[in-house]
């Protein structure tokens, strides 16, 4: 068969690894695969057609794609499936596609994606870093969270990840939802430092797991998550303050410096504005790096349109100005300027207010 992988035209930072895995796939059975982005013109008609898909407010160009590959190849099978499938299989059903498919693919789950076919696209040709689930699935019950949905608790535990590691690659890359959950996680170090590539934490690693030996095993890689970042923490609630204190206490006393450290502050969910605001200001004086996370529901269809019952639109805009303003990269860095601004201010008000730009004469 000839097989056509399709990634709609949204925005995402990685390549779509479900359509590497299921390439791969595929060609292990002696099939033929073609990869494109977005509806574009194909020459060679495919068998099968595979539409992923990302957070359900994306929809769009998933049902775009569905709509035009269905027009152009009205033979053919199509098959959706990815987070917003899983997540909103009646909403997914109604785009047109004959098979809708929700969860993991678990035939694909151990085979090294197809990375080579991203050499042939214009768009993914210069990727350099192997996207790895060492496990699958969270212990945690995160209310707002999508993972335990669908993965279910910790399963499917790698204990190597070494046949995932694309030789020309220079990174690799963790998607699991809580590597430290993964019973194996020390034999995987252990690979990591034998491997001596560059190594991120992608989702981010959970706080009240970073033990001594925890911080002492993660100080022995080579880590880098981008602009100066080697750990991303999750600063969930109020409720995390003590585990966020521990954790870097312990990831700094093995090296690791303030500023090579985030938490992602999650907002405009159960806290309110001043819960927000001392999580950012207690992030900034541990010498860490503060970057907001939105909470969008899990059904939501439209981005950034939800607000929680105790935040207000202009609250929410504030913290999204300041971002822009008196951040750098989307984030709240510990530099003195700002962490003087944070300290002195009464409330959250105070904090997030920007001063009016002066008109020049």
């Amino acid at each position: 068969m000839h097989i056509l992988l399709v990634e709609p035209n949204y925005y995402t930072q990685f390549p779509p690894l479900g359509l590497l895995k299921i390439s791969a796939y595929h060609k292990s059975q002696g099939d033929t695969t073609e990869l494109v982005k977005g509806c574009k013109l194909v020459l060679k008609k495919p068998d099968r057609i595979y539409i992923t898909s990302l957070f359900t407010w994306a929809w769009k160009p998933v049902w775009e794609a569905v709509k035009y590959y269905k027009q152009v190849f009205p033979n053919s099978e199509v098959w959706l499936g990815g987070l917003y499938a899983s997540l909103l299989p009646d909403h997914a059903s109604k785009s047109g596609a004959d098979y809708l498919y929700k969860g993991i693919f678990r035939e694909v789950e151990d085979l090294m994606p197809d990375y080579k076919i991203l050499e042939e696209t214009d768009y993914w040709k210069n990727w350099d870093g192997s996207i790895i689930f060492s496990s699958r699935g969270c212990n945690n019950r995160c209310p707002f969270c999508a993972v335990w949905r669908i993965e279910g608790s910790i399963n499917s535990a790698k204990k190597t990840i070494k046949h995932l590691v694309y030789p020309k690659h220079t990174r690799i890359i963790f998607w699991d939802n809580n590597f430290l959950q993964n019973p194996y996680w020390k034999e995987i170090c252990n690979e990591l430092e034998e491997i001596n590539k560059w190594v991120d934490f992608n989702q981010g690693l959970d706080a009240r797991l970073i033990t001594d030996e925890v911080a002492e095993r993660l100080s022995k890689l080579k880590l880098n998550s981008g602009k100066g970042i080697k750990i991303r923490l999750g600063y969930d609630s109020k409720d995390m303050r003590i585990f966020i204190e521990k954790a870097v206490e312990r990831l700094k006393a093995v090296g690791i410096r303030g500023r090579e450290i985030m938490a992602y502050i999650l907002f405009n969910y159960e806290d309110d504005p001043e819960d927000f605001f001392e999580r950012v200001k207690h992030s900034l004086n541990l010498g860490i790096v503060a970057y907001p996370m939105r909470y969008e529901p899990l059904n939501t269809l439209k981005k950034n349109f939800y607000i929680s019952p105790k935040w207000t639109r202009e609250e929410i805009e504030m913290v999204q100005k300041a971002r822009r303003v008196i951040g750098y990269g989307g984030a709240f860095p510990p530099y003195k300027g700002l962490l003087k601004k944070i300290n002195n201010a009464r409330d959250f008000y105070e904090a997030f207010k920007l001063r009016p730009l002066r008109k020049k004469s």
